[in-house]
């Protein structure tokens, strides 16, 4: 049902074919044969076995290694993704298919792109597929595809706990107790009410508009900022009002949630020029891409006192090194990339991957919205 219910809220379509380097199409389709596919997941260790649903983990490899061994696939599985002597580095000249997922993303570069020559397929299972080289992919004539909208309610639901956890300052209360201590004051001071505050949110897509159909019972001023308006009966329905320029938005926002996706454009959009223009005080969450921010400018502006919170699941890169600056800021609370990989969305991702995969071994066109490269064109809002 969130599947559908993603879907009908908007398909993104293909545009912008990339001209240069020069097109060379792989072919969408699986030849005939055995093909050898190679998934990055997560490992999960001792909590593999704690959950039979548990299948977004390398241990439970998506659900789907005897249905592939059965058809005489070869797949391999591994959480061993960097570098030159990592498992997946091995593979990569001769696998077909590489499924990855954005909590543990296997970095596509045009340097691996180039050593890939049998490479046809790039799977995301989820939904963000910026941690491959987009552009090399097109050029190369690769399909990229994901599981659109498979877990979009995961996210939305993630979205609302860290702006109630901001709002109410809900994090140094945890640690008193934790600690053995007791002082009101010392969380009183700085919490507030989340009703008549102005939330934004950059970007209104699937995950954008679910938050704000979430935020509306509770009486919020909701603004909105992305390339497309809603239609006027939507955005009637949710309460929203649409911002056409972002930085004319910002500065009214209590609290801004970052919903746009990676791309060359929103790389570094919030750099120190733009948060010094927020209000003090303000709070952010970001679900969507570590990268679309200043790493250092954040980390600075929390302990200013500026940006009042922080909090999101995502980090450049993933996993986070130790000494990420983002781990030791004040006012923070970061997670590691958990939002999208709820067991509920695991089911759905993996279930998204098979079809995709039945799809391609039967030669069968994907569903229009799940395709981010097709033919040497990208989903438009990658352009």
């Amino acid at each position: 049902m969130a599947m559908k219910k993603a879907s009908e809220l908007g398909i993104r379509t293909l545009a912008s074919r990339i001209s240069s380097p020069p097109f060379i199409s792989r072919h969408l389709h699986a030849s005939p044969g055995s093909k050898k596919i190679v998934g990055v997941f997560y490992k999960a260790n001792e909590y593999a076995s704690m959950n039979p649903n548990f299948v977004g983990c390398a241990e439970g490899a998506l659900g789907i290694r005897d249905w592939l061994e059965s058809q005489g696939h070869k797949y391999i599985v591994t959480d061993d993704k960097d570098g030159p002597d990592s498992e997946l580095e091995k593979h990569i000249s001769d696998l077909h298919v590489l499924i990855s997922t954005p909590f543990h993303p296997a970095y596509v570069t045009a340097e691996r792109i180039k050593k890939a020559k049998n490479l046809q397929l790039l799977l995301t299972a989820g939904i963000g597929s910026d941690h491959i080289d987009l552009k090399a992919a097109a050029a190369a004539g690769l399909t990229v595809a994901e599981v659109t909208g498979s877990n979009v309610v995961s996210v939305a639901e993630d979205e609302l706990m860290r702006i109630l956890i901001l709002v109410r300052n809900f994090l140094p209360g945890y640690h008193q107790v934790i600690n053995g201590d007791w002082n009101v004051a010392a969380i009183a001071y700085r919490a507030y009410d989340l009703e008549g505050k102005t939330v934004g949110t950059v970007g209104a897509g699937r995950i954008g508009k679910l938050l704000l159909q979430r935020l509306k019972p509770f009486n919020c001023n909701l603004l909105y900022h992305d390339r497309l308006k809603m239609d006027p009966e939507m955005e009637k329905e949710i309460g929203a009002t649409y911002e056409e320029d972002l930085d004319a938005m910002l500065p009214k926002c209590d609290i801004i949630v970052i919903n746009t996706p990676l791309t060359e454009k929103t790389k570094g959009m919030f750099d120190k020029e733009r948060i010094a223009k927020l209000k003090k005080g303000v709070l952010i969450v970001n679900n969507a891409r570590g990268a679309i921010m200043d790493t250092q400018a954040v980390a600075d502006a929390c302990s200013s006192g500026h940006i009042g919170g922080y909090s999101g699941d995502v980090w450049y890169p993933q996993p986070a090194p130790k000494d990420h600056p983002w781990r030791y800021m004040p006012n923070q609370a970061m997670t590691p990339h958990i939002s999208g990989t709820t067991i509920d969305g695991q089911l759905r991702y993996a279930a998204g991957t098979k079809d995709m995969l039945d799809k391609y071994f039967k030669g069968e066109d994907f569903p229009p919205q799940n395709y981010i490269v097709k033919e040497g064109q990208l989903a438009s809002q990658y352009v």
